[in-house]
């Protein structure tokens, strides 16, 4: 039987979900998640004081996508983290009493201060939430929202989610701020404001606004919208040695299409393009990207990995949404984005299975003593032209469900493609399985770096650099744990270790209200 308990904002819970997520086999356990409920988008991204601080988008009381709060944890290793007290709820009046929607976390004077999207009805509007000194405590701003409605005389599709940043020195410094939105009929946009307190803003106009009206349908449509923009240089400060990146997430009437980023220069009042580039190839598997830069001076980002399956069966499950693992992303030598995850992850590592390296000579063999649904792979390959290479994963024992991961090099040898097959992942015909795919960079030699990460129905590929995210959900997954290894072609394998990875939570369920 379900009773209902009640939050601090009055709200009730139901009572059991921490309990259903810790049960559900296709809950990840090295991956971070909500104690229960539903998670979505990375917000508030620091490395604060030595300590990483992660807020998300959060509901405690159903795995659904409802009246969001703003969930709260921290690590001081990107690896083991620990659930903090709700840091924002909605309000029982004002504007944000249907939701705390996305924003980010920035150092006003040694403040610890959320800029963030209060949403009432159908109007999201910034607001400012000031914090205790440990970031555990916030109290929302009496002058909320701050931006009072959109730009005058702009029809636009929606206005919502932020970033945020301290420009200039001494006396001349300002706040600028970025709020995603589009113009309807013309495209995706970020709205450039300036502030010099975080309070009252100051409308500078369109920061850069695509094209809604080329590529529609492909992989790199860039929308009605831009969701939860995101603006950082990478590189020296000098302007001929760094890159400025705008990272966007592409939106159109209600659904989640992909990530995506520009590279080229921001100055002034404009962002100038030089090059539209895929974020992820998981495409909304890898929504709503955010990122910071840590104490270290590196960019460190995390992404929301959605759902594949109903919203009945997350209902059932009791928990809906998966946190990336932290990537450190770095400019290519091509000029776009090389991701890799956070080598601190490293710590989570236990037995370690080596293949003996040598030509692969069949199409397909099952490497009996690599096995498990919590895996970290790392292999490298030499391709020849034409060849393909095929990892398997979570694989059933007649075959039945499996995940394959096929990294293929074009006859002419110039480049390759990564591919995930997943029209066999689970025999439940009602989850997705449409295949994901994108280009690869590879040299003359034709020597592909592989790492795969899988966590239950969590997967995230990286191949030269290019990331592919994705979820899976076998229909016996105590059976779907074998891996397998094959090629078409010629096809080295230069090495091939994998560890069992243990979980970053402790054991037993998490409370939904810390």
């Amino acid at each position: 039987m379900t009773h209902d308990l009640t939050l601090p904002s009055g709200a009730p819970v139901a009572e059991g979900l921490a309990e259903r997520a810790l049960r559900d086999p296709h809950r990840p356990r090295f991956h971070f998640t909500s104690p229960g409920g539903w998670l979505n988008d990375p917000n508030g991204l620091s490395h604060w004081d030595g300590v990483y601080h992660l807020f998300y988008q959060y509901n405690p009381l159903a795995a659904a996508h409802h009246r969001i709060h703003w969930g709260h944890a921290t690590s001081t290793d990107l690896v083991h983290w620990s659930d903090e007290p709700v840091a924002l709820v909605p309000g029982a009046d004002g504007p944000d009493r249907d939701g705390c929607w996305s924003g980010v976390l920035v150092d006003d004077g040694g403040v610890p201060t959320l800029v963030y999207s209060g949403r009432h009805g159908e109007r999201e509007l910034p607001c400012v939430a000031r914090g205790s000194a440990d970031l555990r405590y916030w109290t929302k701003d009496q002058a909320n929202p701050v931006i009072t409605a959109p730009p005058q005389g702009v029809d636009i599709t929606a206005f919502r989610d932020h970033c945020v940043w301290r420009e200039g020195s001494g006396e001349d410094a300002v706040w600028r701020q970025l709020v995603g939105s589009g113009i309807r009929g013309v495209g995706g946009t970020a709205f450039l404001y300036e502030s010099d307190d975080l309070r009252t803003w100051r409308y500078v106009g369109p920061l850069l606004t695509g094209d809604a009206s080329q590529n529609r349908g492909e992989l790199d449509w860039t929308g009605t919208m831009w969701e939860c923009v995101d603006l950082f240089r990478l590189g020296k400060d000098e302007e001929a040695d760094s890159t400025d990146v705008l990272v966007f997430s592409a939106w159109d009437e209600g659904t989640t299409h992909h990530p995506l980023y520009w590279t080229g220069r921001y100055s002034g009042d404009t962002f100038t393009p030089t090059a539209l580039h895929r974020l992820d190839y998981g495409g909304r598997y890898f929504y709503a990207p955010q990122s910071t830069c840590d104490e270290h001076g590196r960019r460190i980002m995390f992404g929301w990995l959605q759902e594949g399956r109903t919203d009945e069966a997350n209902a059932q499950a009791g928990w809906c949404g998966v946190m990336s693992l932290p990537r450190v992303v770095t400019l290519g030598a091509d000029g776009s984005l090389h991701q890799a995850p956070a080598p601190e992850l490293t710590l989570l590592r236990r037995e370690r299975v080596e293949v003996a390296p040598g030509p692969l000579t069949g199409p397909y063999t099952r490497l009996h003593p690599v096995r498990g649904d919590q895996l970290d792979i790392e292999t490298t390959l030499r391709l020849a032209p034409g060849a393909t290479a095929r990892l398997v994963v979570r694989e059933t024992p007649d075959g039945a469900e499996r995940t394959v991961v096929e990294v293929s090099r074009t006859h002419d040898g110039a480049g390759g493609t990564l591919r995930l097959h997943r029209e066999a992942s689970s025999l439940d015909p009602t989850v997705d399985a449409e295949p994901r795919y994108g280009e690869l960079p590879l040299d003359d030699d034709g020597l592909l770096d592989l790492r795969v990460l899988v966590d239950h129905s969590a997967l995230e590929i990286f191949a030269n650099g290019r990331p592919l995210t994705a979820r899976i959900y076998p229909t016996r997954p105590d059976e779907a744990v074998g891996v397998g290894i094959g090629a078409d072609g010629d096809v080295t394998l230069e090495r091939f270790d994998a560890w069992q990875m243990t979980s970053a939570f402790a054991e037993g369920p998490r409370p939904l209200w810390p």
